[in-house]
């Protein structure tokens, strides 16, 4: 499944099932193309870096940040290349302490581009983006973690706010799909035959944005689903069928 996540309103908004004789690389447009993005900011992983799919997102009237690997190779270099002999580089350094680990987040943006070749043939690229990322660990003998990632992007905005935008993309990990497997043991299901899977999983996102969005109960999806079959005034709640 290719799902879409809202990051401000803890929303599934669709997904599609990948084809078993295809990819996410043509999920991910046919997806696109049913989502309302216009004057959103559509981030995706390295399978997502293709020049259709960014294409897509700007007729939506909508605005891309998409990862660059070694799937894009040649792009890739040249981001590298941009970074390390660029001259007009703008920055925004964050470090946080949570749970005994220092993280350092530096992100670096360049909009003048010199080395990027065939650049027109993203739609609207405006600006390259390097995220250096350092996690350190106290009272640990692990070791230092320090991780580079490339990004294109069609805004033109500053260093602090791509920041912001890259960090709330790994919300669909922790937010989605890791409480789907938490809350609703998602990973661990055999459902197999015909549509079971793709159905049930409809009905366990449906689910998953009720309890996100029931805010008075101040306890975990899992708790709030447990909460909601043991007490039908709560579910009431989290159905919204309360009259005001």
């Amino acid at each position: 499944m290719v799902s879409a996540w809202a990051n401000e309103n803890n929303l599934v908004l669709g997904q599609i099932k990948v084809s078993e004789k295809s990819n996410e690389i043509t999920a991910i447009p046919k997806l696109l193309e049913v989502l309302a993005l216009k004057d959103t900011i559509v981030t995706i992983d390295a399978m997502g870096c293709q020049t259709n799919i960014a294409t897509k997102i700007i007729a939506k009237d909508a605005d891309y940040i998409l990862a660059v690997k070694g799937n894009q190779e040649q792009l890739y270099q040249d981001i590298k290349d941009e970074f390390r002999f660029g001259e007009k580089i703008s920055t925004n350094l964050v470090e946080s302490l949570d749970h005994g680990r220092i993280e350092t987040r530096k992100c670096s943006i360049i909009t003048g581009f010199q080395f990027i070749e065939n650049s027109n043939k993203w739609e609207n690229l405006k600006t390259v983006v390097r995220i250096e990322s350092i996690r350190e660990f106290k009272n640990s003998e692990k070791p230092t973690e320090k991780v580079v990632r490339y990004y294109i992007s069609s805004l033109k905005a500053e260093a602090i706010d791509f920041q912001k935008a890259i960090r709330s993309h790994w919300s669909i990990e922790n937010k989605l799909h890791w409480t789907l497997d938490a809350a609703f043991s998602e990973d661990a299901s055999r459902k197999r035959t015909k549509n079971a899977s793709q159905n049930f999983s409809i009905l366990n996102k449906i689910a998953l944005n009720l309890l996100k969005n029931e805010k008075t109960s101040k306890i975990g999806v899992k708790s709030r689903r447990m909460k909601a079959g043991w007490d039908n005034h709560y579910l009431i709640k989290v159905l919204n069928l309360m009259k005001v």
